[in-house]
């Protein structure tokens, strides 16, 4: 008996060893505009290897969102690393009107570097995290471990790759595009790529993607989605109607050349097969210090705003993304070691369906022309009150205004209270808030919190206006993001592998929450701007 239970208590002491033991490897996915209902809807057609095994052996999510406007894929990547929100990371949007440089930016650009991969002046590549304000998960790890352990991010999007790494990564990839099929840096990580991608590029595999895209099973099959032929998307230049097949080699040259890759699978697959060729050759999880390593996945977005969430598009690149999901995990089981990794996939933000489609069913929605409203407002200015050329830009939902042109703190005041009572007034919008309001009232429980929470002091605009539930400034057809409302707030949370519980939850969660968790795991320093709270309950 004393054998027995001597037996019994090294083998629970190994089990405890095992669960305990560092993690070699975070994975972190990030699916670009990755509904919530993406995971339920499309279910039947998913494999048990891929999201349904993170589902199962892993931890869910079902009441995940963003706390914050706007649902933006800069912002959404940028908060989800970082474990705050754009009121201190500072990536207030994917493009903004700066104040003081009198121009739109852009959250990834930087003037001062040069591109890597591809001519050194091309904008492509000038690139780096300069304007994220804050440290992400991955800088901390780096700090912990000496910088002995890496962070590498990926993705077709260059702020997709760049944002997740930090500031202190080794290296961000990604997609040039267009007449080249390369994979891009910029000197801000090294000033030659390194021989492994230098052999990528050259492989031919972004060419071999040129192909046909037709459904992988019977369309017949897809009665989770909209008919195939219909208004409310956009397909590519040079085919009448968008409906399957697209011969993508014929039509490569009227939509970007390589471009045309990014909306549809084989962005995806073109993306993996560069993600398994940077953990195989960075050696990532291969020694005593944790590495970082970041993927997003791009053409996710690129397909939703071309087709709409609810196309027949939408529905193949998912049961196909599935299949990558589980040859992701495959391949990290076999390179890395199952029990040596920790992943977790979730999304940037959602995205609302297509509005004509949601009001020829009887649903309120549309469209709203800014430049109207603009003209309108101005008109409104000089006509009632004299104010000449004090709006300088409307960008996001925000009026920035020129604030040489007040004499008084009190004239700037009254000319945002102006603006917001014409707003309020103004067809198709729902609320209005003035930077007095935002700095001044406490709005705790509130659901302008979202709008706080997306509002930085140096960096916003002075008025910000809310449209109504599914109104977009956008093209008559695709589908796009933006809003606080749920179909854009709901994210997938999937939290996966060693030192993660299974099962799921219904409390409801946020975004910022996911650094802070990774952070508890890891034992390292929370990021210097967080403000997301330790998921306790999915930690062993």
């Amino acid at each position: 008996m004393k054998i027995v239970f001597s037996l019994f208590l090294v083998l629970i002491t190994h089990i405890s060893l095992f669960a305990q033991q560092d993690t070699k490897l975070v994975v972190g996915v990030v699916v670009d505009q990755m509904r919530y209902d993406y995971l339920t809807k499309f279910e039947n057609h998913y494999s048990e290897d891929g999201f349904k095994r993170l589902q199962r052996e892993g931890f869910e999510m079902k009441n995940f969102h963003f706390d914050y406007v706007p649902t933006y894929t800069g912002p959404g990547h940028t908060s989800i690393y970082t474990g705050t929100s754009p009121m201190n990371h500072g990536i207030i949007a994917n493009n903004w009107y700066d104040k003081f440089e009198k121009t739109s930016v852009y959250c990834a650009s930087d003037p001062s570097v040069n591109a890597v991969g591809i001519e050194p002046d091309n904008k492509a590549g000038k690139m780096s995290p300069q304007r994220m304000l804050t440290t992400s998960f991955a800088d901390q790890n780096r700090l912990h471990t000496q910088f002995k352990g890496k962070t590498i991010g990926v993705s077709l999007k260059d702020r997709g790759a760049i944002l997740p790494a930090g500031h202190t990564a080794n290296a961000a990839y990604w997609f040039a595009g267009y007449d080249r099929g390369d994979f891009i840096t910029s000197d801000y990580y090294m000033k030659d790529l390194p021989q492994w991608v230098k052999d990528f590029n050259t492989s031919g595999t972004a060419k071999s993607y040129l192909k046909e895209w037709n459904t992988l099973k019977d369309i017949s099959t897809y009665i989770e989605s909209g008919p195939d032929k219909n208004n409310y998307e956009n397909g590519f230049k040079g085919k009448e109607e968008a409906t399957f097949p697209y011969d993508l080699k014929k039509l490569a040259k009227d939509n970007g050349d390589y471009g045309i890759i990014r909306p549809t699978p084989f962005g995806n697959d073109l993306l993996l097969d560069f993600a398994k060729e940077a953990i195989k050759n960075e050696k990532l999880g291969q020694d005593e210090f944790t590495d970082v390593f970041t993927l997003s996945f791009s053409s996710p977005d690129y397909t939703g705003h071309n087709f709409g969430v609810n196309s027949k598009e939408i529905q193949d690149l998912y049961i196909r993304l599935d299949q990558s999901i589980a040859e992701l995990l495959t391949f990290l089981d076999q390179e890395v070691g199952e029990g040596n990794y920790t992943l977790f996939l979730t999304a940037d933000h959602g995205a609302v369906h297509v509005p004509q489609f949601l009001k020829d069913n009887k649903i309120p929605a549309g469209y709203f022309e800014t430049g109207e409203m603009q003209s309108a407002l101005e008109a409104h200015l000089r006509e009632n009150l004299g104010l000449v050329d004090i709006v300088e830009e409307i960008q996001n939902q925000q009026i920035f205004l020129d604030d040489s042109k007040f004499e008084t703190y009190t004239d700037f005041v009254s000319a945002q209270n102006e603006i917001k009572h014409f707003l309020l007034h103004y067809q198709n919008i729902d609320k209005v808030y003035t930077r007095e309001m935002l700095e001044h009232s406490d709005f705790s429980g509130n659901p302008a919190e979202l709008i706080l929470r997306g509002f930085h002091q140096k960096r916003s605009g002075d008025v910000v206006y809310v449209l109504q539930n599914s109104y977009i400034s956008y093209s008559r057809k695709g589908s796009t993001h933006g809003s606080g409302n749920n179909y854009d707030t709901q994210a997938p949370l999937l939290m996966f592998g060693n030192g993660i519980q299974q099962g799921k939850t219904y409390t409801r969660y946020h975004i910022p929450d996911i650094a802070p968790t990774i952070s508890a795991l890891l034992g390292i320093a929370l990021p210097n701007g967080a403000t997301g709270k330790v998921i306790s309950e999915v930690l062993k």
